[in-house]
């Protein structure tokens, strides 16, 4: 699974995630986004056809209402704010919806990490 930041990378091809994901399609694995992570990734400067590109090797999964009852639990479970940790949730409960084992390259594991708990490997990209 990617994060805003593993989006990033992936459209910039940056090699430590370009090699995480060459692994993935070689175990025949799906490699997964939140929906809710595009708001993060997309902005003026973006290479759109790069980013077009990316996403059309990645599963964007939606964010439905369960999804987001299931990231307002793991908020509450963890002690945070909808406000400042709303997609990051969108994410680990869309993680922890994946059939096992997940894992999470982000930039920001510390919080991905109180969120998931063991559900998903949060590895710091």
């Amino acid at each position: 699974m990617l994060d805003s930041e593993g989006l990033a990378k992936a459209v910039l091809r940056d090699r430590t995630v370009t090699a995480w994901l060459t692994l993935a399609r070689a175990d025949d694995l799906r490699v997964i986004t939140s929906a809710a992570t595009l708001v993060e990734v997309v902005h003026p400067r973006i290479n759109r056809p790069a980013l077009q590109w990316t996403l059309s090797r990645l599963v964007v999964e939606p964010v439905t209402e369960p999804t987001a009852r299931r990231a307002a639990m793991l908020l509450a479970d963890a002690g945070l704010h909808g406000h400042k940790y709303a997609i990051d949730a969108m994410l680990s409960a869309t993680a922890l919806a994946a059939p096992a084992p997940v894992t999470i390259l982000t930039s920001d594991p510390e919080d991905l990490t109180a969120l998931c708990g063991p559900g998903a490997t949060v590895i710091r990209i």
